[in-house]
């Protein structure tokens, strides 16, 4: 029922080559979210983010549970790391429960593009464009090196084409379109202001960007026609 659901967490998300100039970074410490399914929160999307020099590691953490009758009928994880040099983005290594199915990925920046490794998931392809990999084995592509992965938080995604899952390693082709201002609310109150953009292709989804260029807010809908949503908590 949830399957959709989690193939639009895992693309939901990335960039072109390079990320803000970490001068002008635009996130604190931390960045959590909240997330709801038709109103009802079901857990929470938190990224952290440490600079030492040059680098930059960021840290991605999902944690849901779907409850009917007071059951846990769908539990998902998934625990990510990206490293950065300056603006260059060099690796991510992730690792996700799906319900039970594990997946691990590891990707790395080299000069002949990304190199994807892929580990795991028992259940039939969750795309179409699956990259060919086979459920259950470990397998190995390499997409191009202007390939960022799906991480959420980096505003230059809306100008990609194509977007890496980090479930999954499947490469996404997307269109982006603006749709204008919006004033966001967060779980305090607060009113943001904030430039809605729509994903349409191999990702359906909507998420705003802040002034300040963060990612202040997402909502897609669920293969089962439920609503999710994230609000920023702060």
């Amino acid at each position: 029922m949830m399957r959709r659901l989690i193939l639009a967490l895992a693309l939901m998300g990335c960039g072109s080559a390079a990320a803000q100039a970490t001068s002008d970074f635009p996130y604190g410490p931390s960045h959590v979210f909240a997330a709801f399914r038709n109103g009802e929160r079901i857990g929470t999307h938190s990224l952290s983010f440490q600079q030492n020099g040059d680098t930059r590691t960021v840290t991605t953490s999902i944690d849901f549970a779907v409850k009917a009758m007071g059951f846990v009928m769908y539990r998902y994880n998934h625990r990510g790391q990206e490293i950065w040099n300056g603006n260059t983005f060099e690796s991510i290594a992730t690792q996700t429960d799906d319900n039970g199915t594990k997946y691990s990925l590891k990707a790395k920046h080299q000069p002949s593009g990304v190199s994807v490794v892929r580990e795991g998931g028992g259940a039939p392809r969750v795309a179409a464009n699956d990259a060919g990999f086979q459920q259950g084995t470990a397998s190995q592509v390499t997409v191009p090196a202007t390939t960022l992965p799906t991480t959420h938080w980096n505003l230059n995604q809306v100008k990609q084409s194509a977007i890496l899952n980090t479930q999954n390693g499947a490469l996404a082709k997307i269109q982006v379109t603006p749709r204008g201002r919006e004033t966001v609310k967060t779980a305090s109150g607060k009113s943001l202001e904030a430039t809605r953009y729509s994903y349409s292709g191999d990702v359906e989804m909507e998420q705003w960007f802040d002034e300040r260029g963060r990612w202040v807010k997402a909502a897609f809908k669920a293969s089962d026609g439920s609503t999710i949503e994230y609000i920023l908590q702060e």
